[in-house]
């Protein structure tokens, strides 16, 4: 488990809520422990000797990351501007794509007017294609997500003013 898995997985457990995980593998064991009045996120990361001859390798630093509390209030009153707006969200992991083709226009802009079932995008996972379709009628706002761009399962990709 590298580095980035690591950090991928703390910001995991923070958003869920949970407070604490313990995750052991092979050749690491990790322990994941959140407490919300500081908004403090501590992990530990162990490497279980092996039962070969060979001498063990060192124990990874333990990190602290404390979470600053500007960035949650900076996405309250953006949250509170988006209420009246309908967010479509990825249904899968893959790569967002908002064209047909590399030589096509894109599907949709902001100040489209869409009805449901409209393509919005395409997401390719594991070499399929998906078209995502909206859900609702109304005008695009704001596209969230990049052209060619990573997507995690249920990350926003359209704001939707239905009225």
């Amino acid at each position: 488990m590298d580095l980035k898995e690591i950090q991928n997985l703390i910001k995991f457990v923070a958003k869920s809520g949970a407070s604490e995980v313990k995750l052991e593998m092979e050749d690491v064991k990790i322990t994941i422990k959140t407490t919300s009045e500081e908004n403090k996120e501590t992990t530990i990361v162990q490497q279980i000797p092996m039962s070969t001859g060979v001498a063990p390798q060192p124990v990874a630093p333990v990190q602290t990351t404390e979470s600053t509390p500007v960035a949650p209030a900076a996405d309250t009153p953006v949250a509170d501007d988006n209420s009246k707006y309908i967010t479509i969200k990825s249904p899968i992991i893959g790569t967002l794509y908002r064209k047909p083709a590399p030589d096509k226009p894109t599907f949709v802009e902001v100040g489209d007017t869409i009805k449901e079932g409209d393509v919005l995008c395409i997401i390719e996972a594991m070499k399929l294609f998906n078209e995502i379709e909206s859900e609702v009628s109304g005008k695009i706002v704001k596209i969230l997500a990049d052209d060619n761009s990573p997507i995690e399962f249920d990350q926003p990709l359209f704001l939707i003013d239905p009225s």
